[in-house]
C-alpha cells in the first residue's frame, strides 16, 4: 500500500488507537482518520469496573494517550460520530453527521457490545446496567455505595469482577448464575471453586443453577424473581451475560461475518481494502478459526494489521493471555483451555496462591494462576514454546518447571 494512502479506522477503542499509532510510527504519511462513537478519546476499559468505579482513578488517567498526541501525529479524531454505512464501490464511509469520508484502506476495530436482558423481562427498567464504557461506569457510580442491594446476573468474569467491586464498597450483593457453577464456560471446577470461596468469604451471596425469571418495578427496578420462586428486593441490577462482536456495519456492507468479521491471517476481510482487528475479528488460528476478547490481543492484532497496511505480509499469530482482578486476587491466564481433558492443581509458593494446568492428553493447553505470577510466567513460556511438562512434573510442587525451559 502507498505510504500516502487515505486510511480510515472505524472504532476508537484500544485496537483502533494502537493501529493508528503504529501506522504513524511505521512511516505512513497519508491522511489517517479515526471515527469514535463516544465523546472521549480512546481509553482503557479494564479499570472502568475497578479503580475508576471505586473513585481511585480520574478519567484522564484512563486515556491511552494524551489528547494532543493525535493532533501532533496528524491523526484526525472524529468523536461522538458513528459510521452508518460503507460504500465499497466508491470506497466511502458514511457518517452520522451526514458527511462521507473517502478511503483507500479501511480498518474496522468496532469491538463488541454487552448482551442485555430483553425488555420483556425488565431489561429496559431504570436501574438495570451493563458495564462496557465510560457512560456505563458513570451511571453506575451513584449506586455503588454502602447499604445498596445489588443483583449481579451472570457468573462469568464480568459478573464476578463487578460483584467484587460492589461488595468492596459496602453493597449487599447477590450473584445468580443459571449454569450449575460460576465460570462454567471459561474455566475448570478448581478455578471456579477458588473464586466461589473468595467471594463468599467477602460476603457475596452466590447462587448457582439459579436463573432469572424477570425484573420488575414501577418506574425503577425493585424486585427480582428467580426460577426457584425466590423474590429479591434490590436497588439495582448489573447484567454480565457476555458480549457480541460489533459486526453490524460489516454485515450491512456485505462482508462475510461468522462470529465476527471473517479475516485472513493478515487481517483482510472478504474485501481486500477492508481490514478488521480486535474483538470483532474472526481470524485463522492453528488450523481453525478464533475470535478473542482481550486487551493484549487487541493491541497485537492491530499492530499486525498496521504492519500489513505499511507493506508487510507477516501473518498474525495469537499468543493468548488474559487477567482478572477480584478483591485482593490477580488471576492470570495463559493459553486457551478449549478441548481440555484433564486439569492438575499445583500449589503456589505462598498462602492463597495456586495454579490450574489444563491438558488435552499429554499436551499443555493453558494455565490459570491465582496470585501466582511465577507459575503463570513459566506456564506462559512453556505454552508459547510448545513445551508440555509431564503431569507428574506439574503435580510435584517440588519440581522446578523452569528447568524445562
Amino acid at each position: 500500500m502507498n505510504l500516502d494512502a487515505r486510511i480510515v479506522v472505524v472504532g476508537a477503542g484500544l485496537a483502533g488507537a494502537s493501529l493508528v499509532a503504529r501506522l504513524r510510527a511505521g512511516g505512513h504519511e497519508g491522511p489517517i482518520t479515526m471515527i469514535g462513537a463516544e465523546p472521549a478519546p480512546p481509553y482503557q476499559r479494564p479499570p472502568l469496573s475497578k479503580k475508576y468505579l471505586q473513585g481511585e482513578m480520574q478519567v484522564e488517567r484512563l486515556y491511552l494517550r494524551p489528547e494532543r498526541f493525535y493532533e501532533d501525529q496528524n491523526i484526525e479524531l472524529r468523536l461522538n460520530t458513528r459510521a452508518t454505512g460503507i460504500d465499497r464501490t466508491e470506497r466511502l464511509i458514511h457518517l452520522s453527521d451526514g458527511s462521507a469520508l473517502p478511503y483507500d484502506a479501511l480498518a474496522l476495530t468496532t469491538g463488541s457490545s454487552p448482551r442485555r436482558l430483553p425488555d420483556a423481562v425488565g431489561g429496559a427498567l431504570p436501574g438495570v446496567f451493563v458495564m462496557r464504557n465510560l457512560a456505563d461506569a458513570d451511571a453506575l457510580a451513584d449506586y455503588i455505595v454502602p447499604g445498596k442491594r445489588a443483583l449481579i446476573i451472570g457468573g462469568g468474569y464480568i459478573g464476578l469482577e463487578a460483584a467484587a467491586v460492589a461488595a468492596s464498597r459496602g453493597v449487599s450483593v447477590v450473584l445468580v448464575e443459571q449454569a450449575d457453577r460460576i465460570l462454567a464456560r471459561v474455566s475448570s471446577r478448581e478455578t471456579a471453586d477458588y473464586f466461589r470461596d473468595l467471594h463468599q468469604g467477602h460476603g457475596v451471596d452466590i447462587r448457582e443453577g439459579a436463573g432469572l425469571v424477570r425484573l420488575s418495578g414501577e418506574d425503577h427496578v425493585a424486585l427480582a424473581e428467580l426460577m426457584d420462586g425466590t423474590h429479591l428486593d434490590i436497588d439495582f441490577a448489573l447484567v454480565g451475560i457476555g458480549i457480541s462482536p460489533g459486526t453490524s456495519l460489516a454485515e450491512q456492507a456485505g462482508l462475510i461475518v461468522e462470529n465476527g468479521i471473517l479475516v485472513d491471517a493478515q487481517g483482510r476481510s472478504s474485501d481486500a481494502a477492508i481490514f478488521a482487528a480486535g474483538d470483532c475479528a474472526n481470524f485463522p488460528h492453528r488450523g481453525g478459526r478464533l475470535r478473542l476478547e482481550s486487551v493484549p490481543h487487541a493491541i497485537e492484532q492491530a499492530d499486525a494489521v498496521a504492519d500489513v497496511m505499511l507493506g508487510g505480509a507477516a501473518p498474525y499469530e495469537a499468543k493468548p493471555w488474559f487477567w482478572s482482578d477480584q478483591f485482593d486476587v490477580k488471576l492470570q491466564i495463559a493459553g486457551l483451555n478449549a478441548g481440555y481433558s484433564e486439569t492438575i492443581l499445583r500449589p503456589g509458593a505462598r498462602a492463597g496462591s495456586q495454579s490450574v494446568w489444563y491438558f488435552a492428553g499429554d499436551t499443555l493447553l493453558a494455565v490459570d494462576a491465582m496470585n501466582d505470577p511465577r507459575n503463570y510466567m513459566v506456564g506462559k513460556r512453556l505454552i508459547e514454546n510448545g513445551i508440555s511438562p509431564s503431569k507428574a512434573q506439574v503435580s510435584d510442587p517440588g519440581f522446578d518447571l523452569r528447568a524445562l525451559l
